[in-house]
């Protein structure tokens, strides 16, 4: 596969638009929420959004937290198994729910799980990065950035 276009080659004409990106992923990253609960969520979107660049990124990203490959594996089946706890499930079906969000709005039932595991704060924080995951997807399946390069522990240098 090759990408339709580098972003090495026209990071120049970009950087504002990468660089504002990678700001909200500093924001997001600094803020109230675990750092594996955002790559499960982010893997999550990702599976759902076919983006293999950041299936292989967040992949990668879960393993150096020390995340199972039993969780990671199962990450797609994530309602038939007993391994996520309830507040992430609950951050599982608002991943769900806010990708796909023109399959049903948003429904009231997944809003009132979420809303019992998440503060306030908290549940603007899951929803900006499920935003911004989804942001990143469409720019790798889009542009077809070639998955497989990723090393862990870089986000801070290029997300996805």
């Amino acid at each position: 596969m090759e990408a339709r276009i580098d972003f090495k080659k026209v990071m120049h004409d970009v950087r504002k638009v990468y660089e504002a990106m990678l700001g909200v992923e500093g924001a997001l990253n600094a803020g109230p929420l675990p750092t594996k609960l955002l790559d499960l969520v982010r893997m999550r979107a990702s599976q759902i959004n076919g983006c293999a660049y950041c299936l292989d990124m967040h992949s990668k990203e879960l393993r150096a937290h020390g995340e199972t490959e039993q969780r990671i594996y199962c990450l797609n089946g994530w309602e038939e198994c007993p391994f996520y706890s309830d507040k992430e499930r609950a951050a599982l079906a608002w991943t769900e729910a806010v990708t796909l969000v023109t399959e049903g709005h948003v429904p009231d039932e997944v809003y009132e799980k979420v809303r019992k595991q998440f503060t306030d704060i908290e549940l603007v924080y899951l929803t900006a990065a499920i935003g911004a995951i989804n942001l990143w997807n469409r720019l790798n399946v889009g542009l077809r950035t070639v998955a497989g390069g990723y090393q862990p522990n870089q986000s801070q240098k290029s997300s996805g």
